[in-house]
């Protein structure tokens, strides 16, 4: 989707509606004693839900799948979850620094808040659609366990418990489909619109053919130069890809020939969004269908 933007007025707001939370004091947790957790991007709120099981409240502040993360504005009922929050999740890298505002405008040493980019060492520049790298959920997944863990031992066993049948159970349509596609069509050739697909390339064991300026351009917003745009089309003339991916969020006029001239030219398309859709579908569950889509135009491209 597209670069961040900056937001200082709502931003402004938003500061002003902590500071009227934090001076009716804190709530950690909800009238049912439940810990209180907010996740910028449902993705890892999905996975923070099913961690926690009931022994948490998550909210998940970009639920909606025609809400761009980028360019987010929060409103003040976002500013007064963090402020009242107990643990935030927030992608980091450059990609919802809003949510990263929101926490630094409250600080707190009675909150513990998970920077995705920073538990896995990147830094801005890096592609931050991390949910689409399956090493980095694994990472992921273990330390909300953790963080919960931390923040109430009390209920450790129940925690690890939950991990256990997240991991073992919930995510092995996921991991299991992950692992056939990559013993079966390891270093097919393929094209894609941007980088979102970067990690499931990866995971897969497939070549990307498309220029890395191309895919960054489409992800930041920008137009791709004119030798990248070439280059993309005798892809597709010379059937030098078997599939095209692209990121039905942000089908830009360039992405939406392409995606035609793949048609026209019988290679199979697959489509993928940069956030769970439907709203409120698990993050396995919306994962494993993207994968099984990838899959089946893969067996479609073989023959």
């Amino acid at each position: 989707m597209r670069r961040p933007s900056v937001l200082l007025i709502g931003i402004a707001v938003v500061v002003m509606s902590i500071a009227a939370a934090c001076s009716t004091g804190r709530q950690s947790s909800t009238s049912d004693g439940k810990i209180a957790v907010v996740a910028a991007e449902s993705f890892w709120g999905s996975i923070a839900r099913q961690l926690g099981g009931d022994r948490v409240s998550v909210t998940d502040i970009i639920d909606n799948p025609d809400t761009d993360p980028h360019d987010y504005e929060p409103t003040p009922s976002d500013g007064r979850a963090v402020a009242k929050s107990r643990y935030v999740i927030v992608n980091g890298l450059g990609y919802d620094t809003w949510a990263s505002d929101l926490v630094s405008a409250d600080t707190s040493d009675q909150r513990t808040v998970l920077d995705v980019g920073d538990l896995l060492g990147l830094h801005t520049g890096d592609n931050p659609h991390r949910w689409y790298f399956p090493e980095n959920v694994t990472r992921v997944v273990d330390r909300i366990t953790a963080d919960l863990t931390s923040i109430d031992p009390v209920n450790g066993s129940y925690y690890a418990q939950k991990h256990d049948e997240f991991t073992g159970t919930a995510l092995r349509p996921y991991r299991d489909l992950i692992t056939l596609t990559r013993s079966t069509y390891a270093g097919t050739p393929v094209g894609a619109s941007e980088s979102i697909v970067e990690g499931m390339f990866q995971a897969a064991g497939l070549e990307m053919k498309t220029p890395p300026s191309f895919l960054d351009a489409i992800s930041e917003g920008n137009d791709p130069d004119a030798p990248d745009k070439v280059t993309v089309d005798n892809l597709m003339k010379r059937h030098q890809i078997s599939v095209f991916i692209y990121n039905g969020q942000n089908a830009t006029p360039d992405v939406q020939r392409l995606v035609k001239e793949a048609h026209d030219n019988n290679i199979p398309v697959v489509t993928v969004t940069e956030t769970p859709v439907p709203a409120g579908v698990t993050f396995q569950a919306w994962q494993t269908a993207q994968w099984q889509r990838l899959a089946d135009a893969l067996a479609q491209a073989k023959g």
